[in-house]
């Protein structure tokens, strides 16, 4: 029991990990205040390209953190794999046309896209999550499957925060942006439940809130540990 109780922290330090780990963020954060406060300008290295940049950087220490996992011969969780697939998929996308829309909406399909996995796993009576874990420590069914919906609707409730995020603070769009010829933000300012969004332009709220995301994972992650050590049984499944 005590050597499962010493594992709770790798355990939690997973969890809180899915979005990949700590320095692509911070290395994004850094780069992205570097080019928009000192003002560089150097052909396409300027402040106006400094989400660009930034995100460029996201996608290489991201890789760069899979292929140190690879080199030491650890486990790569597939909740990482995942959403370094979405983080690349759509960063290069909005890298390559030039297109902010599809950074801005990037979080939220990864935050969905996980939640879709949770829940998804328990319609068809499995659990993503307990297959994920239980190596790890041994938690009756009931527990994993209240960890795997509080970790779902967190996916959920990140997706919608981001949403929030992006709408307020980044300029709006000259055209509509439309994806699957559905209208996902109109040009310009627009009204949506009672709430104002495309008026501001102060994209730097929304690219530093990055850091701010992970203080609320590590904090969530951390506030669910009490209810895992409470359910702990005797020995891990394998």
């Amino acid at each position: 029991m005590t050597e499962q109780k010493n594992d709770i922290g790798t355990a939690a330090d997973k969890a809180n990990q899915i979005w990949g780990d700590l320095i692509p963020v911070i290395g994004f954060v850094l780069v992205y205040n570097l080019l928009r406060i000192t003002n560089i300008d150097f052909g396409w290295v300027n402040k106006d390209s400094a989400l660009y940049w930034a995100t460029g950087v996201l996608i290489v220490l991201t890789l760069g953190v899979i292929a140190n996992k690879v080199r030491h011969k650890q486990p790569i969780p597939p909740f990482l794999v995942i959403t370094s697939a979405i983080v690349g998929g759509f960063g290069l996308l909005g890298i390559l046309l030039q297109e902010k829309s599809f950074i801005y909406i990037k979080p939220t399909i990864q935050n969905l896209f996980l939640a879709a996995i949770i829940f998804g796993s328990m319609a068809v009576g499995q659990n993503v999550w307990r297959v994920m874990f239980k190596s790890v420590f041994a938690l009756p069914d009931h527990a994993w499957n209240q960890l795997a919906i509080r970790w779902g609707l967190f996916f959920v409730a990140m997706a919608v925060w981001n949403e929030f995020l992006w709408r307020t603070y980044a300029p709006g769009f000259e055209a509509p942006l439309e994806f699957a010829g559905l209208t996902i933000a109109p040009a310009g300012t627009y009204q949506f439940l009672g709430l104002t969004f495309g008026d501001k332009n102060a994209e730097d709220v929304w690219a530093n809130w990055k850091l701010g995301n992970m203080v609320i994972t590590f904090i969530f992650g951390a506030l669910n540990v009490p209810y895992t050590l409470k359910h702990l049984q005797e020995e891990p499944q394998n």
